[in-house]
């Protein structure tokens, strides 16, 4: 595909998750591949190909009350600069327009100065951490195995819509847990490069670091938390206890709104999720 030529955009099916996979991998994201299939199952993925080589994606995956997620806008280096993403990140809004949806995403620095002109609208931001090795001794006692109801429940109050389909096929993976204690919630799963932790949910920031603590304490992987950047004490604690912040993300909002969370989380599942 030469860079005059039209963009010619198409719907990505299953079977596109392993070419997928190898466009975040080359960005150095976290996704794996059970991440692609499930936004290929139940999301709408749109992408552009040179020949047989997928070279550019973008993903709408909807939620309850009129709510979708935007994210996975990727495009291989030798492509960018060519209005790909724009034109991608368009045909995601166009779709959810005639859907009645308002769209959401976490964008970095750099792509918030490319949605603000699309008519997106800041909201909350969020910090991205990483842990290569917890501090200290192990967790003596492994935390407590959570509900997967209950925490489809603290989330919803947490986002102001339902998203138990996304946290169930979470929680159902090979190797994700639910984990609880102190009344604290958080889900744990695997990543590319790194276990995740999030959402995180508690009515304070103690009991929230207290739970992340001992999940970092009962296993030796690295980790990857996107806590949100309001919850200040949440921050500090883990930063305290050796997290170094690895970029922000700006969360936007993209026509009006439809929810009103009850109570913020700590960290959200994942820019890619919300």
């Amino acid at each position: 595909m030469a860079g005059t030529e039209p963009i010619d955009v198409v719907e990505l099916g299953v079977g596109d998750a392993q070419a997928a996979l190898v466009l975040s991998t080359e960005a150095g994201w976290n996704q794996n591949e059970a991440d692609w299939r499930f936004f290929l199952a139940q999301g709408i993925v749109f992408g552009v190909r040179d020949g047989e080589r997928l070279v550019a994606t973008a993903a709408l995956l909807p939620y309850s009350a009129g709510n979708a997620w935007i994210s996975m806008v990727l495009v291989t280096a030798d492509f960018r600069r060519r209005g790909i993403a724009t034109t991608l990140v368009d045909t995601c809004l166009n779709l959810a327009k005639r859907r009645g949806l308002t769209s959401w995403l976490d964008a970095t620095p750099a792509g918030a100065t490319v949605y603000g002109p699309l008519g997106f609208m800041p909201t909350l931001q969020l910090r991205r951490l990483r842990l290569e090795k917890p501090q200290g001794t192990k967790a003596t006692q492994q935390p407590s195995a959570g509900s997967p109801d209950a925490l489809a429940t603290r989330d919803s109050r947490a986002m102001g819509f339902d998203r138990s389909t996304l946290l169930s096929e979470f929680a159902a993976r090979p190797g994700s847990r639910i984990v609880s204690g102190d009344r604290a919630m958080a889900l744990v799963r695997d990543g590319r490069t790194a276990r995740h932790i999030g959402p995180v949910l508690a009515d304070r920031a103690d009991q929230a670091l207290k739970l992340v603590e001992a999940v970092v304490g009962s296993e030796t992987a690295p980790w990857l938390i996107d806590a949100v950047f309001s919850q200040d004490e949440f921050l500090d604690g883990l930063v305290r206890a050796g997290w170094s912040i690895e970029r922000p993300f700006q969360r936007m909002r993209f026509g009006p709104a439809t929810a009103s969370p009850a109570q913020l989380p700590f960290a959200v599942a994942g820019p890619e999720f919300g």
